[in-house]
């Protein structure tokens, strides 16, 4: 279980990079949108290139998203009796509910999915839109994002029976606090503003809740 639950976090490492990474795209797909809008308004031009590389980045951040997602427990649920079992009654219906429907799930798509991303790539195959893309890098975005979250899948169906095992925390706690806006604003900032300044303003909130925390005692 050790060795296991070593292979979860190069996993939970895996997609903590992945998920990071895509948030990029996101801003990346409405500055496209925008800069589409404004030169298609303003000079009566436009670009299909353009409008399918947004939905090109699109399908990579719902994708390539997917196991990132799992991971911090942000898929959506649909709870009509799972919330009044108790917490290890829950984690095994999470266990059969990986091993019966997620894994096998996952498997068929990859399965399903490889052989259009194959005959696209040998094909050379084209957007049919004048100016398209190639489609073959968006058409490889579906097994690689199924495998992605097969991978999270092994890595919480690992950490769920660890949990069993009395051998690791609960893993349906979440990861953070923070929303993924609020995280990808957080990371904008970043980018933009001198180091020194996101310092400066960092250690100005601690003070402000050290001093918070003062005058409430």
């Amino acid at each position: 279980m050790t060795a296991l639950l070593k292979l979860s976090n190069l996993i939970d490492g895996l997609s903590e990079r992945i998920g990071r990474s895509i948030y990029w795209l996101i801003l990346a797909a409405v500055l496209v949108s925008a800069i589409n809008a404004i030169v298609r308004k303003a000079f009566d031009m436009s670009s299909n290139a353009f409008l399918e590389m947004q939905w090109y980045m699109f399908s990579a951040v719902f994708l390539l998203g997917s196991g990132y997602t799992l991971m911090r427990q942000e898929h959506i649920r649909i709870d009509i009796i799972y919330g009044k079992f108790s917490r290890r009654t829950q984690i095994w219906i999470d266990i059969f509910g990986t091993v019966v429907f997620l894994m096998p799930m996952c498997l068929m798509f990859i399965y399903l999915s490889w052989p259009f991303f194959v005959h696209s790539i040998q094909g050379g195959e084209v957007s049919a839109n004048a100016g398209g893309l190639i489609l073959w890098p968006v058409k490889a975005l579906m097994p690689l994002g199924f495998l992605l979250l097969l991978f999270q899948g092994c890595s919480e169906l690992i950490k769920r029976l660890a949990f069993q095992a009395g051998l690791a925390p609960d893993p349906g706690e979440k990861k953070q606090d923070k929303s993924a806006e609020e995280e990808l604003a957080e990371a904008i900032k970043a980018h933009l503003v001198a180091p020194e300044v996101v310092d400066a303003v960092a250690a100005h909130d601690k003070m402000h809740a050290d001093n918070q925390g003062g005058n409430a005692k």
